[in-house]
């Protein structure tokens, strides 16, 4: 029986009929809606179902039942969640190494040649990682964001590690860039042109013909980098991810 967990702002759970399986939709409210319809999440391929401000909840369920053939294929198509666990082999910054966990030890997670060891309770291996990915990104990528940005006579007022959601990284007016720490297990002329791209932003704030000269005179990757990123980027955004 499919299960629709609706947003935050509406804390009751509802039960949809279905064939049998159980599917998560969902369910958000937007003002700007002028109809009821169904997307798919690209951060993870989930199935949201979005309601205009005045429509029914009821209504939205009955729409849903109606394109249950298009919500199995939706989440046929969904990327498999990379999950931070004993086992699970990961590319660190280019380089091959495996989670490694071990109880009995504690502090942070720490690299071993090819292993990734972490250790404590297995509910905290997940975050320990997470922590060891953000430091390695911003050890690797900071240097190389600030080389580029002096490439171009530019200087990053800041530049922060950060757990986004749906972007690989932004760049503010006041020369302050963030970068998804998730970069640093994204192959590294991905890692490289996302770099590019925002450290371009100090000289253009915008995706003018301006703009992709300067990301093509940082990087020679943004073609393959942008392919890669289409057919694998909700993947990597949701990996590790907590709830």
């Amino acid at each position: 029986m499919p299960v629709v967990m609706p947003d935050l702002a509406d804390p009751r759970t509802v039960a949809l009929e279905g064939a049998g399986e159980e599917v998560v939709l969902r369910v958000k409210r937007h003002p700007r809606a002028r109809r009821i319809s169904l997307r798919a999440d690209p951060r993870d391929g989930a199935v949201v179902l979005v309601l205009p401000a005045r429509a029914g909840l009821d209504a939205g369920l009955a729409f849903a039942r109606s394109q249950q053939a298009w919500i199995r294929a939706r989440l046929a198509a969904a990327p498999r969640p990379i999950a931070f666990a004993h086992g699970t082999r990961l590319e660190l910054l280019g380089e091959g190494i495996e989670i490694f966990h071990d109880p009995a030890l504690r502090g942070p997670a720490r690299r071993e040649g090819a292993l990734l060891v972490v250790g404590g309770k297995p509910e905290f291996v997940a975050r320990r990682v997470r922590d060891f990915l953000r430091g390695e990104a911003g050890r690797a990528l900071g240097p190389m964001a600030e080389a580029k940005a002096r490439s171009i006579g530019k200087a990053i007022r800041a530049l922060r590690m950060v757990d986004t959601r749906a972007r690989w990284g932004s760049c503010a007016r006041d020369a302050r860039i963030s970068l998804s720490w998730r970069l640093a297990i994204a192959p590294p002329r991905v890692a490289d042109y996302v770099v590019a791209h925002e450290v371009a932003h100090l000289a253009h704030h915008d995706h003018s013909p301006a703009f992709w000269r300067v990301v093509d005179a940082l990087t020679p990757h943004r073609a393959e980098a942008q392919v890669w990123l289409r057919a694998n980027g909700a993947a990597l955004l949701g990996a590790g991810r907590a709830g």
